[in-house]
């Protein structure tokens, strides 16, 4: 059972919704990232096959099963895809030092129309600085499912956000965020380990929901990242769509957004 103290909490998750994404800076500890980062760079880390229940993919040794033993980070897994997801995935990114070209902007989801959401760990074992590039992400992308490289044309966009960050850091990704790998101008190769884990339950009221009700949970639903212009409308009424989703509640509205679209009354002609 994992203590409360270690969920996320109803404005964590409402950031989550409106971002897609939520960031943890240097959660792993000094000794265990050096451990992971060595392994990474020896290519000693197993994976397992898409699947099978994420517990029984790691030995009890491998730095990756105590990195996703600490209850920090098994809060963050219970709070998005609930108690024993699935394993999906693993990989290694590397960038090799003095590497001057950048990954093209990519989806990984366009045939993945669930409202159930998969989650993505990116962690940083060793400092990233923004000379050695980073993973790129674009906030609130992540209702904007395209086929994966539709968005290979365009270079910046309005708010984009690398992960300049120091060692330890762990980021967690809804399934559908654009993002690309940056490149390396420094003389130390990049590394960055991704974990995709599928959900097994109804994704409802997974976290700590003490403050589910807290009245600032609606701003935070209603932030704009304004590279999408007046399609924030848009945005508002998946929020919804998807805080509902994940609370159960099915009344929640932020003003009059998506009850408007529900008022479909019956137009009988009177003779």
């Amino acid at each position: 059972m994992i203590n409360n103290d270690y969920l996320l909490d109803s404005k964590q998750m409402a950031d989550f919704v409106a971002d897609g994404f939520l960031r943890f800076d240097e959660l792993v500890p000094k000794e265990l990232n050096e451990t992971a980062h060595k392994a990474m760079e020896d290519r000693t880390i197993q994976g397992g096959r898409a699947g099978l229940p994420f517990s029984q993919i790691w030995t009890q040794d491998s730095p990756m099963r105590r990195i996703f033993d600490m209850p920090e980070v098994q809060g963050i897994v219970h709070s998005m895809v609930g108690p024993d997801p699935l394993y999906d995935h693993q990989a290694i990114h590397i960038v090799n030092a003095g590497n001057h070209s950048g990954q093209i902007w990519h989806g990984d989801a366009i045939i993945d129309t669930r409202m159930h959401f998969d989650i993505q760990f990116f962690y940083f074992s060793h400092d990233t600085p923004r000379e050695m590039g980073g993973t790129m992400i674009l906030p609130g992308s992540h209702y904007r499912r395209i086929c994966e490289t539709d968005i290979a044309r365009y270079q910046n966009f309005l708010g984009q956000l690398p992960a300049v960050c120091k060692a330890g850091t762990i980021m967690v990704v809804h399934h559908g965020m654009w993002h690309c790998a940056q490149p390396n101008l420094t003389d130390q190769t990049r590394y960055m380990f991704k974990l995709r884990l599928n959900p097994t339950v109804r994704q409802v009221r997974l976290w700590n929901t003490d403050d589910v009700d807290d009245p600032s949970i609606p701003s935070l639903l209603s932030k704009n990242h304004k590279w999408y212009g007046n399609d924030v409308r848009l945005e508002f009424v998946n929020r919804i769509k998807f805080w509902r989703f994940l609370t159960g509640n099915e009344q929640f509205d932020m003003g009059y957004w998506l009850s408007r679209l529900e008022n479909t009354p019956d137009n009988i002609a009177v003779a």
